[in-house]
């Protein structure tokens, strides 16, 4: 079955359509999800959360762009509706005590392996997380960052500076991405 063939039939309503689409793309959904996310349950609910409303808004997708890349952003824009409505968005920081002078080495971030990346991920506190998932990973700018969170350019761009320097001390620790 072509995507379009199970867009008009999951629009038609069929569950067997829909539970195909699910099985199709719920692994590729479900890793975004947890870049998000707190932990597998958080991030379980908002895959089904985004599920429901790709359902829902299936009409709305024109056919322009790939539907994964429509769908992604639906369950995105999901995982940052959870965020806001949990209220977890506190670790704002104070902007007087941020250096924008960090110094990265880049390539260490490159060498990293998807999943260990994801791991040292998870040890940062959500507002850094997040954003860090926004710019980085899905290419938002910091001005679209600070509308969809509802925090200033400025706060963006310190979590942002903030979390590349956690997650450098965390692989400099761990020595990830040295050679032996």
């Amino acid at each position: 079955m072509s995507s379009e063939e199970l867009i008009e039939a999951c629009l038609k309503g069929e569950t067997t359509a829909q539970r195909l689409l699910f099985e199709m793309y719920s692994p590729k959904l479900y890793a975004v999800c947890m870049r998000y996310a707190n932990n597998e349950d958080e991030a379980k609910d908002i895959l089904q959360d985004g599920f429901i409303k790709i359902y829902n808004k299936l009409n709305l997708y024109n056919g322009e762009g790939s539907f994964e890349g429509w769908m992604r952003r639906v369950v995105v824009n999901t995982a940052l509706d959870a965020i806001r409505k949990n209220k977890k968005l506190q670790s704002q920081v104070d902007l007087d005590d941020v250096s924008y002078s960090l110094t990265t080495n880049e390539t260490v971030l490159d060498q990293l392996a998807a999943n260990d990346l994801l791991e040292i991920l998870q040890t940062l506190p959500l507002g850094y997380k997040t954003v860090f998932n926004l710019y980085v990973i899905e290419g938002y700018s910091h001005k679209e960052i600070a509308e969809e969170l509802n925090i200033t350019v400025s706060t963006s761009k310190s979590q942002f500076s903030r979390a590349k320097g956690i997650l450098r001390k965390i692989i400099e620790k761990q020595k990830i991405g040295y050679e032996s």
